[in-house]
């Protein structure tokens, strides 16, 4: 067994990191949570590590030790949840120049009018210069297995272009 190299926090140094930022409060946030985190530590995802935050534990330090991030949210009232906004509204300016071109992806739930918590997240990750690699699931109602495999291939899909 080959021991890396750690960093202050004890993370392994020179392995690419990625962080997920999710407000996961109700059953299917869960379970599209629980398949993004499956995809994106599948065997076939090789010297990645993944990193789990709830958005209002989230910080800027987080953000600035990652190589890419995948963010998870409700729709609340056609919206991205509080949660999640008050992670973009504590870490935009210390992240600012610092994580533009960083790759990420996005799931979003709702009973309905998911679209603007989609393009609020959108809006502000341009802001901040985060280049999207794949195209944000969006599930309505309750999560089906084709909606839950699209949040399994989303996981792999950023993890995976993080790979060395």
């Amino acid at each position: 067994m080959t021991l890396r190299p750690r960093d202050r926090a004890g993370h392994p140094r020179g392995v690419p990191r990625l962080l997920i930022v999710h407000h996961t409060p109700s059953p299917g946030m869960q379970a599209m949570f629980e398949k993004v985190v499956e995809g994106a530590t599948t065997d076939e995802i090789e010297d990645v590590e993944v990193v789990r935050r709830p958005a209002l534990a989230a910080t800027a330090s987080d953000v600035l030790a990652a190589d890419g991030y995948l963010l998870g949210t409700p729709a609340n009232l056609g919206y991205m949840s509080g949660a999640l906004k008050h992670f973009f509204d504590q870490i935009y300016y210390p992240c600012l120049d610092s994580t533009s071109g960083r790759p990420f992806g996005l799931y979003v739930h709702g009973n309905e009018g998911t679209e603007g918590a989609i393009r609020a997240a959108r809006s502000i990750t341009t802001g901040l210069g985060w280049k999207q690699v794949a195209e944000p699931v969006n599930l309505t109602g309750q999560p089906d297995s084709e909606g839950l495999d699209a949040c399994w291939e989303l996981g792999a899909t950023v993890a995976a272009g993080l790979m060395p």
